[in-house]
């Protein structure tokens, strides 16, 4: 009895999963353990298990406060389980920060934000799942050693979609010289210390390429940075935005795509749709072809201001508004039928696409700059095929025509 004391005791001083396993093993030994809590309701239970076989070996082993810390009721725990299990039904697999410490800091907003990319990494995924049941995504996780890494998730060679990925990604360490002097180009005073500039940036993005040329193309991106200096204070801001790419201009698409982002944006200041529609054009410029990459949504970037937990109630709403806003498109066309020609055209436009990205998109580049990044995922939004032909000029008055004449001359979709 004083061995088996004097184990629970050391077992004690490692932590409660050290006590769990000793508690355990100690009724075993007495022919008294309980069924079950081996393989039972979890570490919690098992260390009140523990704590209990201590408490009648009459040992006043001063534990009250751990087993306060330690301890959950039945009811408490099953909760808890509960919470977690539909977290993971949510969830393409598992955060890159592990659901457990993202409870634990739940009130953080970098938590918050992990926890809003997660769901609508899930969330997108299974509404384009739905609508091409007989392709998946490959769930892939990756780690970055420099710190962090993410999930990509991604369908090749579908029915409806030619390649759909939807990519997390936490990352975290020591800025790049080459991204800080992107980002002092922007206008960010960057004071490093020694050099060296710790950042950690999260977000969701995602490009979605359909094999019918009536069905637009779509991106999302919604991002959080965070930069400290060299006197502890943090830099933060975010970023992001929804555009749409049809290869062929339909208005009532058009419209419905731009009043359901409109919307998202009303709820927290009218003003936010204009400005960020206007800045969405201007991004998605491909300056050596003169027009625009397609027609446009919402971009914002570097968004600091009115506060943090403003700023990301608003990109909450924008996160939230992809579904709606794309797979009635998709839902509409998916099935139309269409001619060599038009999916040729749709080759031409897709070659306009990639010039952009990795020409000009400032993420691209970002994540091509930073140490130990995954190209495979950054350049998962690159299209399966994409054509470039000599001198290629479209008939006037043309289908073609009329959509490039929308791409050099952007619209106002919803007044």
């Amino acid at each position: 009895m004083a061995a088996a004391a004097a184990q629970l005791l050391r077992a004690a001083a490692r932590g409660p999963a050290a006590l769990a396993v000793a508690a355990t093993a100690g009724r075993r030994a007495l022919g008294s353990a309980p069924p079950g809590v081996a393989a039972g309701r979890g570490r919690r239970r098992a260390a009140l298990a523990a704590a209990g076989a201590l408490g009648g070996l009459g040992l006043g082993l001063g534990l009250g406060l751990w087993r306060q810390r330690a301890a959950m009721s039945p009811s408490e725990e099953d909760e808890e389980e509960k919470e977690e299990e539909e977290l993971r039904q949510r969830f393409m697999a598992p955060p890159v920060s592990g659901l457990r410490e993202l409870r634990r800091r739940r009130r953080e907003l970098r938590s918050r934000m992990e926890l809003l990319i997660m769901e609508t990494q899930g969330e997108v995924c299974r509404a384009l799942a739905a609508l091409d049941p007989g392709a998946s995504f490959v769930v892939d996780t990756w780690e970055r050693k420099e710190g962090g890494g993410g999930i990509s998730c991604v369908l090749q060679d579908g029915e409806v979609f030619e390649k759909a990925g939807v990519n997390v990604s936490v990352v975290f360490g020591l800025l790049s010289e080459e991204a800080a002097r992107q980002m002092r180009s922007r206008g960010k005073s960057l004071k490093a210390k020694d050099g060296k500039l710790p950042f950690c940036a999260m977000g969701v993005s995602s490009v979605i390429h359909p094999k019918n040329p009536h069905v637009p193309t779509m991106h999302f991106n919604y991002r959080y940075f965070e930069i400290e200096e060299a006197d502890g204070t943090k830099q933060w801001w975010f970023g992001g935005g929804t555009d749409l790419t049809p290869t062929y201009l339909n208005e009532e698409d058009a419209v419905h795509f731009h009043k359901t982002l409109k919307e998202a944006c009303d709820k927290h200041d009218v003003k936010l749709y204009p400005k960020y529609k206007e800045w969405c054009d201007d991004y998605f410029y491909i300056k050596h072809r003169g027009e625009r990459r397609g027609i446009g949504g919402i971009f914002f970037d570097d968004v600091d201001s009115p506060s943090k937990e403003e700023v990301f109630q608003f990109v909450k709403s924008c996160a939230k508004a992809v579904v709606p806003c794309y797979i009635p498109i998709v839902k509409r066309h998916c099935h139309d039928s269409f001619t060599p020609e038009e999916k040729l055209w749709q080759q031409l436009r897709r070659g306009r696409y990639v010039e952009f990205n990795l020409v000009y998109d400032r993420g691209t580049k970002f994540g091509l700059l930073t140490p130990g990044s995954r190209t495979e995922s950054i350049l998962m939004s690159l299209p399966l095929t994409a054509r470039w032909e000599y001198m290629h000029t479209p008939p006037a008055s043309s289908k073609e025509a009329e959509i490039l004449e929308v791409l050099r001359n952007p619209k106002d979709w919803v007044h």
